[in-house]
């Protein structure tokens, strides 16, 4: 004769184990976002982003720890970025970004580098007319 169970009705719910994996630091519940790995070879310890699965010999860290976290005297501490988070600007980004806006700001010099006419350089069409999106341009040499 067979039998055919169902899931068992008189499970009982559980908070010890969570499908969510947890923060190794003592005493923090926060969810993991990073794994770090030691290479005792090199000194190095490896922050990486969260690992697929639990490794007995890998910690995972939630983001403030991973932020925080420091070696010890001749150690390197290697961050390996997962590509699914936003980068930070670097400096020249930040740079070029300040050179643009400077730029922007000074568009009564362009014009009267391009010899008092708004708009553009010398030689480059006048516009005269619009209607929609259509402009109507005479030449600058008419």
């Amino acid at each position: 004769m067979e039998s055919h169970r169902g899931p068992l009705k008189s499970a009982v719910p559980s908070n010890v184990v969570s499908p969510v994996r947890r923060c190794s630091r003592t005493a923090c519940g926060r969810p993991a976002v990073a794994t770090l790995t030691y290479v005792y070879a090199d000194s190095t310890a490896v922050l990486g982003p969260l690992a697929t699965y639990a490794e007995p010999h890998c910690y995972d860290l939630c983001a403030e720890h991973s932020e925080r976290l420091t070696a010890p005297r001749g150690w390197e501490v290697v961050r390996l970025s997962d590509g699914s988070a936003p980068a930070r600007p670097s400096g020249d980004d930040l740079e070029a970004l300040a050179n643009a806006v400077r730029e922007a700001a000074r568009p009564q010099e362009r014009a009267a580098q391009a010899g008092g006419k708004p708009g553009g350089r010398a030689g480059d069409p006048v516009e005269v007319g619009r209607r929609g999106h259509l402009r109507v341009l005479r030449s600058p040499d008419s």
